[in-house]
């Protein structure tokens, strides 16, 4: 893997072999104390957030942060501890509240750092830093047109919440006794607005935005906010709907949530505790046969792209689902013990999830979609927290499109969908060619055969 950037290059106040030293003075010093185990990071981030609201500068905030975490072992008993001062003496302290943690914590015989043979022994460069050499200055003028973009769409986007323009960048740097030591720098950037369309009792808002690993890769700050205005307008002269059970329609930063549902209810916590609506569902359907998802750690510039998991366990590109069965859950080295099972290299989540339809075809974009639905609702906007993941039981107030075949007829709010996420997920009847990447996880559209609709 290549080394980390220079400190003037990247705006960093710290080496990588000034964190280097300071993670091998901690390991070393945990030793000394009589820790069967130990392991310890350093990292550090930086960044600069610029908001505006309706032409005026709103707020310039800086953030610089630094961290040391120590985890100790004393046989199967574990203790941790953090500082934000890198001094001999703090760090001495830290490693000492660690290891005092661990002789009075109650032992847990699956406590312990990853196997060696887990360990991973080549770092692979996955481009993952990309410093923004931005000014504030220059940030308020990109958040500035974006939102004078939106605000200049239609003579009926009347009002704003603001733009803001973020710029990101981190680095770390992570070693542990069972011969783990890697780390890297990277960085997240973005550009947002929210407007708001209608006046009186007829007012929506809606937002868009763009975040990518390079400032080169983002959205330019016009289509930014000529999107976010077009979407704010399409909900305007919103109905409520009667209540009626129909096929439903996500749109694809939605969709990216049900798949978010389904890894949270194979992950290891959640298998282990049997709170899971999807438990021993390994080698069985949880999607229909059409439907594959891939797990790819290693995609360049990826957003949830890594070369070890936040154990130092090897990442690996694998078919999470294949043809709708499960392969794979999400395991990091204490819950695969717990398990009795191997670790999957997801301490820390998912890394890079693509769901894909084999019955998709190129020019399966939204319209497309719509006809599919043919009359049911498409949903664009989610709210409360409405998910059970014991029982799988689902229930979201939701807002979007009613839709009479396969054609938009008019904005619906104030209603609430309601499902099982396990009948939901099976129910998958299409998935568009509209894919977008949200966070970590990427999927078209997805197409949910029937849903209970609650209106008025």
């Amino acid at each position: 893997m290549s080394t980390s950037p220079s400190r003037a290059e990247s705006g960093f106040a710290y080496s990588r072999s000034f964190f280097e030293n300071l993670v091998d003075s901690a390991l070393a010093h945990a030793r000394k104390l009589g820790a069967t185990d130990a392991g310890a990071e350093a990292s550090e981030g930086c960044g600069l957030s610029v908001s505006v609201r309706k032409g005026e500068l709103e707020n310039v905030e800086r953030n610089r942060d630094k961290s040391l975490g120590v985890t100790v072992y004393v046989g199967h008993r574990r203790g941790n501890a953090s500082t934000s001062d890198f001094s001999e003496a703090a760090v001495a302290q830290t490693v000492q509240a660690a290891y005092d943690i661990a002789r009075f914590t109650a032992e847990d015989p699956v406590s312990g750092l990853p196997d060696e043979e887990d360990i991973a022994k080549d770092h692979p460069d996955l481009d993952l830093f990309h410093p923004w050499a931005i000014t504030s200055e220059q940030a308020a003028k990109l958040a500035l047109e974006c939102e004078a973009a939106a605000l200049s769409t239609d003579k009926r986007i009347t009002n704003s919440e603001g733009a803001g323009v973020s710029a990101q960048q981190s680095h770390f740097f992570s070693a542990h006794t069972h011969g783990f030591r890697g780390g890297y720098a990277s960085s997240r950037h973005s550009i947002s607005v929210a407007p708001i369309a209608g006046r009186g009792d007829d007012m929506q808002r809606d937002a868009w935005y763009s975040s990518m690993r390079s400032a080169d890769e983002l959205a330019s700050p016009q289509a930014i906010g000529r999107y976010a205005a077009e979407r704010a307008l399409s909900r305007l002269k919103s109905r409520k709907i009667k209540t009626v059970e129909c096929p439903v329609l996500f749109e694809s930063p939605l969709a990216a949530g049900l798949l978010g549902g389904l890894v949270q209810a194979t992950s290891g916590g959640a298998l282990y505790r049997r709170s899971t609506f999807l438990l021993d569902s390994l080698g069985k359907q949880v999607l229909p046969s059409h439907v594959d998802v891939l797990e790819d750690p290693h995609t360049p510039r990826g957003k949830g792209s890594s070369p070890f998991d936040d154990e130092g366990v090897v990442t690996r590109r694998r078919k999470v689902v294949d043809g709708g069965r499960l392969e794979g859950y999400f395991l990091s080295t204490y819950s695969a013990r717990k398990l009795g099972m191997k670790t999957t290299g997801n301490a820390g989540g998912s890394h890079n999830l693509t769901l894909t339809s084999r019955l998709t075809r190129a020019g399966d974009d939204l319209d497309a979609m719509l006809e599919k639905l043919g009359t049911g609702l498409f949903v664009i906007e989610l709210m409360g927290q409405g998910v059970n993941y014991v029982t799988g039981d689902y229930s979201r107030g939701a807002s979007g499109f009613w839709v009479e075949s396969g054609k938009i007829a008019y904005p619906v709010q104030e209603i609430t969908i309601a499902g099982n996420l396990k009948d939901m997920l099976l129910g998958i009847e299409a998935v568009g060619a509209d894919a977008y990447n949200y966070g970590a996880k990427t999927t078209g559209s997805l197409l949910v055969n029937r849903m209970k609709v609650a209106g008025s």
